[in-house]
């Protein structure tokens, strides 16, 4: 439990016990002052005395606890566009020439945490990816999914706590191959180069907190998952990124890392950047800079390039010591969006790493924030998810949700969708907003509910330009558009129709395909090692 909250507790109940016991002192003293005689002058001395320290020490926490928002200038670098770099593009080969992944194909992929490398959490485009959905199939991998999977050469990429990880068909849902590490993973893949990347903390049980604890980053082929490297650091709870030949993470051991990458040989150590306290976010990229938060309640700007600090910037102290960050910063119209866990979202220049505005939310705010339109969206523990203005983090809209909203939200095709935890929480000293798990889609222009999914838990949705993906506590489940589906199921039927070879039999299958009326088969999607096919159970949705 973070120490700032154990102190605000504290100080609020001796301020409490103070209070009562200032009160109990002087109506002691005004009943009995007749009748005790010269102490009654110790007696009222204790009593003002506990009173005066009562209402001050309550005055004190009130003053601590109070919200602290700050409004900066609109203006000041603020870039009216919205400017994003990608990771490096696929690399050269046989088997991709013959594909040839075109820029088209590569926009449709999901290959790192939040998209892109500046982790804003925005898939432009992709129009037609809006609900109602149909599913197509689910894989149930044992363990809590704390970190959504990335997409990319036709496959799901998955990592679960326990170490396990799964490469799935994005169309089928056939595990393809997998690989297993005794030791805890809370980080998403990040892909590039035909090469995935991931990232391992301390050994099993999960739960356990050791700063200093062996870790690494492993790299895989995404063809087959043969391990080509890996280098150890601290415990690693980064997603990693990737910029161009550049491998950038944190660690628990308070490092930033940066590593030259050299294909399937192991890379070499470009520099290291000391932090004030444990890196647990994922860093974020832009403009030749690297931008990560610490548990101390730190902010960093770090040249890309030879790994020196170009600014630094602190969360609001409260009860003598900062809230930590846990929520990856995300960097959008030039400036630099993260919440943490005070229960604040601020908004830092990206270049000079100035406080242009903060806004206080409501109480934990884990989540990264997604940006769309001059717009920041952002969830908290108390079931709050909230529209702020970029420019100057006034609030657009809320939206009540059932339980605490614990991973970062999506936008896709004008829709904002986040997730709820359950139960994720619950007995710590701030408060927990206790509910049912599920996803969640609004209107992204004022919150409006559209759509709403039975399972959810850390993390929102990803996509493909096809389909999306939705992470449960230990499932994936596959949607397509209800339109989508049944353009292919026609187009299925057709092609099985056009096999007859009576021309009447062959004429008469077209013109039911085409109403819709064939008989044609579903796909056969698969869910984990089960050989039943999950289609036919469509997932609930309700408007």
């Amino acid at each position: 439990m973070p120490l700032a909250a154990t102190l605000e507790r504290a100080v609020t109940d001796a301020a409490e016990i103070l209070l009562a016991a200032g009160i109990v002192f002087a109506l002691a003293y005004g009943l009995l002052r007749s009748r005790i005689g010269i102490l009654r002058w110790p007696l009222l001395s204790v009593s003002l005395l506990t009173l005066g320290f009562g209402t001050a020490l309550g005055a004190w926490a009130w003053h601590e606890q109070r919200p602290r928002d700050v409004r900066g200038s609109a203006t000041e670098e603020f870039s009216e566009t919205l400017r994003t770099e990608t990771t490096a593009k696929p690399g050269k080969g046989k088997k991709n020439k013959k594909k040839k992944l075109t820029g088209r194909l590569y926009e449709e992929q999901w290959p790192t945490y939040g998209y892109d490398v500046q982790r804003t959490h925005l898939a432009p485009g992709w129009r037609r990816l809006r609900p109602p959905y149909h599913g197509l199939w689910k894989l149930k991998v044992r363990a809590d999914i704390e970190f959504p999977p990335s997409v990319a050469y036709g496959k799901v990429y998955v990592a679960q706590q326990k170490g396990r990880f799964f490469a799935v068909n994005a169309r089928t849902g056939k595990v393809v191959w997998t690989r297993h590490f005794t030791r805890c993973a809370a980080a998403s893949p990040t892909i590039a180069n035909g090469i995935v990347y991931q990232a391992y903390m301390h050994a099993l049980p999960c739960q356990k907190h050791a700063g200093g604890a062996d870790g690494f980053v492993v790299a895989w082929n995404a063809r087959n998952g043969k391990e080509y490297w890996r280098v150890r650091a601290g415990s690693v709870e980064s997603s990693p990124v990737v910029v161009g030949k550049n491998l950038y993470f944190g660690s628990w051991d308070r490092h930033l890392y940066a590593y030259r990458l050299r294909g399937k040989r192991r890379p070499l150590l470009r520099w290291t950047f000391t932090a004030d306290d444990q890196i647990v976010a994922a860093p974020a990229y832009a403009g030749r800079t690297l931008f990560i938060a610490t548990s101390n309640g730190s902010v960093y700007g770090v040249d890309a390039k030879t790994g020196r600090q170009r600014w630094h910037a602190t969360s609001f102290a409260r009860f003598g010591r900062r809230e930590y960050f846990y929520a990856t910063p995300t960097v959008a119209y030039g400036r630099v969006f993260i919440g943490n866990a005070d229960g604040t979202v601020y908004a830092f220049g990206a270049t000079t790493g100035h406080l242009l505005w903060a806004h206080e939310v409501g109480t934990y705010v884990y989540t990264a924030a997604a940006v769309w339109r001059r717009t920041v969206f952002v969830g908290t523990w108390d079931g709050t998810f909230i529209a702020l203005d970029a420019r100057t983090g006034e609030p657009r809209w809320r939206f009540s949700a059932p339980s605490g909203i614990t991973g970062a939200p999506t936008v896709l095709a004008g829709l904002v969708y986040f997730s709820t935890c359950g139960r994720c929480g619950a007995g710590g000293l701030r408060r927990v907003k206790i509910g049912p798990r599920g996803t969640f889609a609004l209107n992204a222009r004022n919150g409006d509910p559209i759509w709403r999914f039975h399972d959810g838990k850390y993390s929102a949705l990803v996509a493909d330009g096809f389909r999306v993906y939705i992470s449960g506590r230990n499932k994936v489940y596959a949607l397509i558009p209800e339109l989508r589906f049944q353009q292919l199921r026609k187009a299925k039927a057709r092609e099985k129709c056009r096999e007859l070879k009576r021309a009447r039999v062959r004429a008469r299958c077209l013109s039911k395909a085409r109403r819709g009326t064939s008989s044609g088969k579903r796909g056969s999607g698969t869910a984990g090692r089960t050989s039943k096919p999950k289609n036919r159970q469509r997932p609930p949705n309700q408007s």
